[in-house]
C-alpha cells in the first residue's frame, strides 16, 4: 500500500470525511483491519482566510514539503480552491498529485454527461483552473450567472458550511440555484466544494450530482492501492 499525504483543513470538517471515506474504501477492498496508511497536514484555514487564497501558495507548499518529508509517496489535496495551485505545487514537490478535477471529470464523461453545473467557491466558479480542467475532457461547464448568487455561495461555504452549520434555509437555496442550471441544460451538478456535499444530496436533485469529495476519496483509495 502506497501512503499518502492528505493537505487537510481546509476545512477541517471536509477533512473528516476525506478520512472516513478513504479508510471505509480501504477496508472495503482488503478487509480485515486493513485501513489506509496516511498522514495528514491539517492546515488552520483562518491563515489561508486572512491571507486569502490569492496569497496562501507557501502555506500549501509548505505543508506539501512536511508530507514529503514524512515519506508520502503521493499527495491530495482535500479542497477543490487549493487545487488552483496543484500544478505548480507538484512542479516544486516532484510527487504525483492526485488531482480532483481529473477525477471528477473521469467519472462525469463515465456517465456520458456534457453539460453540468459547477458550484463552488468564487475562485473554483470564476478562475479558469476548474473550467479549462473539466473543458479538456469535452465537458461543458456552466456556474450561476447573477454575481450576487456566487457571492451567496461564498458567503454560506465560508461562514456556514466551513464551520459545520447546516441550514434548512442555505440548503432550499441551494436547491433553487440548483435548479436554475438545469434550466440552463445542466445535466448533472458537480459540488465542486468538498463542504457543500454536506448539505446538498443525490435525493434532492434530479439530475446526477457528483460528490467531490467521494469521487477524490476514491481516487486516493485506487492509487494507494495501485501496483
Amino acid at each position: 500500500m502506497k501512503k499518502i499525504g492528505l493537505v487537510g483543513g481546509i476545512s477541517w470538517v471536509s477533512t473528516m470525511d476525506y478520512y472516513r471515506f478513504i479508510n471505509e474504501g480501504v477496508n472495503k477492498k482488503l478487509g480485515g483491519l486493513q485501513f489506509a496508511e496516511c498522514v495528514i497536514y491539517s492546515l488552520n484555514f483562518g491563515d489561508v482566510q486572512a491571507k486569502s487564497w490569492n496569497n496562501s501558495f507557501d502555506i500549501l507548499l509548505n505543508a506539501c514539503e512536511s508530507l514529503k518529508k514524512s515519506g508520502v509517496e503521493a499527495i491530495a489535496l482535500c479542497a477543490n480552491t487549493a487545487h488552483r495551485e496543484a500544478e505548480q505545487l507538484q512542479k516544486k514537490i516532484a510527487l504525483p498529485f492526485i488531482h480532483i478535477v481529473t477525477a471528477t471529470a473521469g467519472e462525469v464523461r463515465k456517465q456520458g454527461l456534457q453539460k453540468v453545473g459547477l458550484l463552488g467557491t468564487k475562485v473554483t466558479m470564476e478562475m479558469d483552473f476548474y473550467k479549462n480542467g473539466l473543458k479538456k475532457e469535452g465537458i461543458e461547464p456552466l456556474i450561476p450567472e447573477l454575481q450576487e448568487t456566487r457571492d451567496f455561495i461564498q458567503q454560506t461555504v465560508k461562514e456556514e458550511l466551513g464551520a459545520g452549520i447546516i441550514s434548512e434555509k442555505t440548503r432550499r437555496s441551494y436547491i433553487a440555484i440548483i435548479d436554475e442550471l438545469i434550466q440552463r441544460g445542466a445535466e448533472g451538478i458537480i459540488l465542486g466544494c468538498t463542504e457543500i456535499p454536506m448539505l446538498i444530496k443525490q435525493e434532492d436533485i434530479s439530475v446526477p450530482v457528483f460528490d467531490t469529495t467521494k469521487i477524490h476519496s476514491q481516487a486516493i483509495v485506487k492509487f494507494a492501492l495501485s501496483d
